[in-house]
């Protein structure tokens, strides 16, 4: 499995934007998917994850009512919409796919995508 993020990029507190990734292979709709992300010094961080079915859904509590995430198991996708952006929310941010039913722990992830910068101006 390969998993491909994209959508990241600038935008100024307050803002939205919407990161995808999308996965190749046959077995996506069997796995549960995940967003996490790392700042510059820190370790990489739970943000989102979702079942396989899309039926259930976790975040971090620095993502609740802000972050939402959602899967397209026809389009091999899984999206992260996030608004009201922080500065604090600076980081690149990767997506990865786990076994488990929703996995908020990076040891539970068996592949990962190359990352996407999100920047968040003050």
């Amino acid at each position: 499995v390969q998993l491909q993020a994209s959508g990241g990029g600038l935008v100024q507190a307050g803002g939205s934007l919407r990161l995808s990734c999308v996965a190749s292979g046959r077995t996506f709709s069997t796995y549960s998917m995940g967003w996490f992300r790392q700042a510059p010094g820190k370790e990489r961080e739970f943000v989102a994850a979702v079942s396989w079915s899309g039926g259930r859904t976790d975040y971090a509590d620095s993502a609740k009512g802000r972050f939402t995430i959602s899967r397209d198991n026809a389009k091999n996708t899984v999206d992260l919409q996030m608004n009201s952006l922080k500065p604090e929310d600076t980081a690149v941010y990767f997506c990865g796919l786990s076994a488990q039913t929703v996995a908020t722990n990076r040891a539970n992830y068996l592949y990962w995508g190359q990352g996407t910068q999100v920047t968040v101006s003050s």
